[in-house]
Formats: structure tokens, sequence, C-alpha cells
């Protein structure tokens, strides 16, 4: 008998998250159906902790893809779409947890709607509450302004000030927006053949907000559907160093990325006064 064409390809990156991946594999082998055609990939980053070892003994059936180095987040993923098939593909962070029908919901969602190019759910932390970085805006001078002055949280309903995390929007109805995290990122095949790969620039974070950037300046629509609702237990897929030294490599590739990218899509739209005024405002909050 004939194989069925691989519909969906999971991508997951890992770097010394061992138990929590474990507990993602485990959700999705529990999520997945016989009417599913996935196929789960998981992009190694030199992990010390056993996580290769544990996918090869506990989980046959993921196409594991160890690496030699930790290149970052975009090197990984790019390394696991390259080697997909599916016509469709998840990005799907190691400290996520699917709830039974959540995939497949989404990715129905995404196939009946020809024009999105992009789907992403309501990924709700260990508190209970949304997080927010699976809805936002692009940060522009502005978004960046009112969000790093505090304005965004004090006025979360403000369209004006909640530009970044647009909490001015109805989070009960599917929407567009300008970018989800790449904790949950799914997107067609198509698009991707189109728009290209991740930024390999981007070491850990903002390569999802240019890929989105990317992806919407090539006319497609990305959409949150709140319907679905994962687990992400956030922060715990970077917790690869004693607290202190992750706290101080996880704020370098943060303003490291905000950077590139304000260099890469903002710069040339603005002056030099303007961007002068960013790029000294991430200098000195990068200090803080």
């Amino acid at each position: 008998m004939l194989k069925k064409p691989v519909e969906l390809s999971i991508i997951i990156i890992s770097y010394n998250t061992k138990d929590i991946l474990k507990d993602c594999l485990v959700s999705l082998f529990a999520a997945k159906t016989t009417k599913d055609s996935w196929e789960i990939i998981v992009v190694d980053n030199a992990s010390s902790d056993g996580s290769p070892e544990m996918i090869t003994n506990e989980f046959p059936d993921v196409m594991l893809l160890p690496q030699k180095k930790n290149a970052g987040f975009s090197v990984g993923n790019n390394l696991g779409m390259r080697k997909s098939k599916g016509e469709y593909i998840l990005l799907l962070n190691s400290d996520t947890q699917v709830p039974s029908g959540s995939i497949q919901e989404t990715l129905q969602y995404l196939k009946h709607h020809a024009d999105i190019g992009v789907v992403t759910c309501k990924l709700i932390r260990s508190d209970g509450s949304m997080d927010p970085a699976c809805h936002r805006g692009f940060p522009t001078p502005w978004a960046a302004l009112t969000y790093f002055a505090g304005l965004e949280k004090l006025f979360p309903k403000s369209k004006l000030f909640g530009q970044y995390h647009q909490g001015y929007k109805d989070l009960s109805q599917p929407h567009g927006i300008d970018s989800p995290s790449g904790a949950f990122y799914m997107v067609r095949r198509e698009v991707v053949d189109k728009v290209g790969f991740l930024d390999e620039q981007f070491f850990m974070y903002g390569e999802d907000l240019d890929w989105s950037y990317r992806i919407k300046a090539a006319g497609w629509k990305i959409m949150f559907y709140p319907a679905v609702n994962v687990i992400h237990k956030k922060w715990q897929s970077g917790k690869a160093h004693p607290e202190e030294t992750q706290r101080r490599l996880t704020q370098k590739y943060f303003f490291d990325a905000m950077k590139l990218f304000y260099k890469k899509h903002y710069a040339h739209r603005y002056g030099w006064l303007v961007t002068g005024c960013v790029l000294l405002g991430i200098k000195l909050r990068s200090l803080l």
C-alpha cells in the first residue's frame, strides 16, 4: 500500500530541553490520529542533556536531526524545513503542549482560507493567561516607544498606545495580526517557497517578526485563531544555562534582534534623527 503524502510537517528545535521536549512529544503523539498524515522533525542543537538519546529510544517515529553546534533558532528551523515534505509546516516550541484536536482544527482553518498564509492559535501560559507574543503588531518606532515607555501597559485597550500587542482587538474572534510567536507558527509551504526561509542573521528572537513582515509584504494574510488554545510554558525552551548567564544571553539576543529588525525594515523609511533615537533607545534598554 502506498503511503499517504505528508500533509503537515511539525518542526521542533531543542537545546538541552529533554524533559519539556518529552512532554511536548507525548502530547503530539496523543493528539495524532490515524487519519493524520504528519511528520515530526526534531532538530537538536548539540544538546548535552541526553535529548537525542531520549528521542531515539522513546520516539522512533520522530525524524531526529542532531547538530554539532547550536547555530540558533533560525538555522535549526530552516534545516528542518528543508528536510520536511509537508504541504503545510508548523514551527512548534519544545515548551508547548498540544491538546487533542488543536493542530487538526488550526490546519483545517488554514486549508479553508486560501488567502491566509500563516495562522496561529491562542497560547496559554502556565498561569492561565494568554501569552501576548502570539498576538503582535510590528515594532514600529511608535509601537516600540509606547511599549517600552509603559503606555501600552497603562492603556492595554488603546489603539493609539497598544499597537504592539494589539489588545484593542477582540481576542475571542479570529482576526488578522502582524505576527504570531514562533512557538506556534503554521504556514503554507507555498508561502515558504515564495518568500524564503527564516533570516539566519537572527540567532534567537525577532526571526518570527521578520518572516511575518516579509510574508505580509508578499500579500498573504496572517491570522489569529483563538478557538484553539495551546499550552506554552514560556521561557522554558531557553533555559539551557545557569539563571544569570541565561538572563544575559536572552537580553543580548533580544536586543540584537530588535536592532537588526529595525535596520532591515525601518531605517530606510525614517530620517537619521528617528533612527538614531531608536538605536540609542535599544542600546540604553539593553544596559538596564
